[in-house]
């Protein structure tokens, strides 16, 4: 079983940068599609960004041209580098790997921008 466990959240202004990581407890070499999730106070959870076993990458609108999803099998990380960030971004932030018969979800990491 691989367990992900999401880092890097924290304050910062409208404007800057935050790089999350989601460290996996096994190797991801063979997972194919990782995501990554936000969820805001009192909304549903949405989709980020995925990115495949080869490195083809999609996004959400909301963030395409802003962030960008990154993976390093050696490491057994995924990472969301996020710039220009907006108010409207706050939120918790998860990682999702995609299992046989389950999906992993981190706990989530807290990203919260001040305008």
């Amino acid at each position: 079983q691989v367990q992900p466990v999401e880092s890097g959240g924290g304050l910062v202004q409208a404007g800057g940068s935050l790089r999350l990581s989601c460290a996996a407890s096994g190797s991801i070499a063979s997972i194919n599609a990782m995501s990554w999730y936000r969820q805001a106070p009192g909304k549903q959870r949405e989709f980020v960004a995925l990115i495949t076993s080869d490195g083809r990458t999609i996004y959400a609108e909301v963030v395409k041209g802003r962030f960008t999803i990154s993976r390093d099998n050696a490491k057994n990380t995924m990472y969301l580098q996020m710039n220009a960030l907006k108010p409207e971004d706050t939120a918790v932030y998860y990682c999702a790997i995609p299992l046989p018969h389950t999906t992993e979800w981190g706990q989530g990491t807290q990203v919260t921008v001040s305008s």
